[in-house]
Protein backbone atom coordinates (compact mmCIF):
# COMPACT_ATOMS: atom_id res chain seq x y z
CA UNK A 1 0.00 0.00 0.00
CA UNK A 2 0.98 3.69 -0.80
CA UNK A 3 -0.08 6.76 -0.12
CA UNK A 4 -1.45 8.79 -3.40
CA UNK A 5 -2.24 12.36 -3.61
CA UNK A 6 -5.09 13.47 -5.47
CA UNK A 7 -7.04 16.71 -6.20
CA UNK A 8 -9.87 18.45 -8.94
CA UNK A 9 -8.66 20.64 -11.63
CA UNK A 10 -8.08 23.92 -9.44
CA UNK A 11 -6.38 22.17 -6.27
CA UNK A 12 -8.97 23.43 -4.06
CA UNK A 13 -10.02 19.72 -3.31
CA UNK A 14 -7.24 17.78 -2.51
CA UNK A 15 -7.23 14.39 -0.68
CA UNK A 16 -5.18 11.26 -0.02
CA UNK A 17 -5.98 7.49 -0.51
CA UNK A 18 -4.00 4.79 0.28
CA UNK A 19 -4.17 1.72 -2.55
CA UNK A 20 -1.60 -0.05 -4.36
CA UNK A 21 1.06 1.20 -6.44
CA UNK A 22 -0.78 -1.79 -9.08
CA UNK A 23 -3.82 -0.02 -9.20
CA UNK A 24 -6.92 -2.11 -10.94
CA UNK A 25 -9.29 0.48 -11.94
CA UNK A 26 -12.83 -0.26 -14.07
CA UNK A 27 -14.04 1.94 -16.83
CA UNK A 28 -17.89 2.19 -16.64
CA UNK A 29 -20.51 2.77 -19.45
CA UNK A 30 -23.42 4.28 -17.00
CA UNK A 31 -24.67 7.48 -18.39
CA UNK A 32 -22.87 9.65 -15.43
CA UNK A 33 -19.13 7.69 -15.33
CA UNK A 34 -19.41 7.44 -19.58
CA UNK A 35 -20.24 11.50 -19.69
CA UNK A 36 -17.52 12.49 -16.96
CA UNK A 37 -14.80 10.02 -18.38
CA UNK A 38 -14.64 9.12 -14.61
CA UNK A 39 -12.05 5.50 -13.89
CA UNK A 40 -13.06 4.16 -10.76
CA UNK A 41 -10.66 3.03 -8.43
CA UNK A 42 -12.66 2.06 -5.19
CA UNK A 43 -11.22 2.10 -1.95
CA UNK A 44 -12.60 1.28 1.91
CA UNK A 45 -13.60 4.55 3.47
CA UNK A 46 -10.47 4.33 6.07
CA UNK A 47 -8.41 4.51 3.15
CA UNK A 48 -9.43 7.93 2.20
CA UNK A 49 -8.49 11.04 3.68
CA UNK A 50 -9.83 14.84 2.56
CA UNK A 51 -6.89 17.23 2.60
CA UNK A 52 -9.07 20.03 1.92
CA UNK A 53 -11.95 21.50 0.54
CA UNK A 54 -14.76 20.33 2.53
CA UNK A 55 -16.90 23.51 1.50
CA UNK A 56 -15.63 23.99 -1.93
CA UNK A 57 -17.79 20.33 -2.59
CA UNK A 58 -21.24 20.40 -3.64
CA UNK A 59 -23.24 16.93 -4.52
CA UNK A 60 -25.77 15.48 -7.11
CA UNK A 61 -27.63 12.55 -6.63
CA UNK A 62 -30.42 10.40 -8.79
CA UNK A 63 -32.13 7.70 -9.24
CA UNK A 64 -32.00 5.52 -5.41
CA UNK A 65 -30.14 8.78 -4.22
CA UNK A 66 -27.41 5.92 -3.11
CA UNK A 67 -24.78 7.28 -4.55
CA UNK A 68 -23.49 10.79 -3.67
CA UNK A 69 -21.39 12.75 -6.23
CA UNK A 70 -19.13 14.88 -5.21
CA UNK A 71 -17.77 17.84 -7.40
CA UNK A 72 -15.74 20.76 -6.65
CA UNK A 73 -17.64 23.69 -6.71
CA UNK A 74 -15.14 25.39 -8.92
CA UNK A 75 -13.77 23.86 -11.86
CA UNK A 76 -16.75 21.51 -11.48
CA UNK A 77 -14.08 18.46 -11.51
CA UNK A 78 -15.44 14.76 -9.60
CA UNK A 79 -12.31 13.56 -8.63
CA UNK A 80 -14.16 11.19 -5.88
CA UNK A 81 -17.40 10.12 -4.46
CA UNK A 82 -19.61 7.94 -2.56
CA UNK A 83 -21.08 4.73 -5.29
CA UNK A 84 -24.23 2.86 -4.96
CA UNK A 85 -22.06 -0.57 -5.40
CA UNK A 86 -20.23 0.37 -2.46
CA UNK A 87 -21.96 2.93 0.04
CA UNK A 88 -19.49 2.72 2.61
CA UNK A 89 -16.72 3.76 0.80
CA UNK A 90 -15.39 6.14 -2.07
CA UNK A 91 -14.66 5.34 -5.91
CA UNK A 92 -11.53 7.49 -6.29
CA UNK A 93 -11.34 8.85 -10.06
CA UNK A 94 -7.93 7.65 -11.39
CA UNK A 95 -7.73 10.68 -13.77
CA UNK A 96 -6.96 12.98 -10.64
CA UNK A 97 -4.44 10.84 -9.01
CA UNK A 98 -0.49 12.03 -8.95
CA UNK A 99 0.81 9.14 -11.30
CA UNK A 100 4.46 9.41 -9.43
CA UNK A 101 3.44 6.96 -6.84
CA UNK A 102 1.39 4.50 -9.42
CA UNK A 103 3.74 1.77 -10.81
CA UNK A 104 1.27 0.89 -12.98
CA UNK A 105 -2.61 0.61 -13.51
CA UNK A 106 -4.83 -2.19 -15.11
CA UNK A 107 -7.89 -0.94 -16.73
CA UNK A 108 -11.04 -3.20 -16.78
CA UNK A 109 -14.69 -2.86 -17.79
CA UNK A 110 -17.54 -2.44 -15.86
CA UNK A 111 -21.30 -2.57 -17.83
CA UNK A 112 -22.93 0.00 -15.34
CA UNK A 113 -25.33 0.12 -18.36
CA UNK A 114 -27.00 -2.79 -16.96
CA UNK A 115 -25.93 -2.14 -13.42
CA UNK A 116 -28.78 -4.37 -11.51
CA UNK A 117 -27.48 -7.70 -13.98
CA UNK A 118 -23.63 -6.94 -13.04
CA UNK A 119 -22.98 -5.28 -9.73
CA UNK A 120 -22.48 -7.97 -7.64
CA UNK A 121 -19.49 -9.34 -9.64
CA UNK A 122 -18.29 -6.38 -9.17
CA UNK A 123 -18.77 -6.72 -5.79
CA UNK A 124 -17.48 -9.66 -5.38
CA UNK A 125 -14.02 -8.54 -7.85
CA UNK A 126 -13.24 -5.74 -5.22
CA UNK A 127 -13.34 -7.84 -2.04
Amino acid sequence: MADHKGSCHCGAVSFNVKAPTIIKANECNCSICKATGFIHLIVEKEDFTLLSGETDITTYSFNTHTAKHTFCKHCGIKSFYTPRSHPNGYSINVNCLDLSTIETINYGKFDGDNWEDNVDALRKDLT
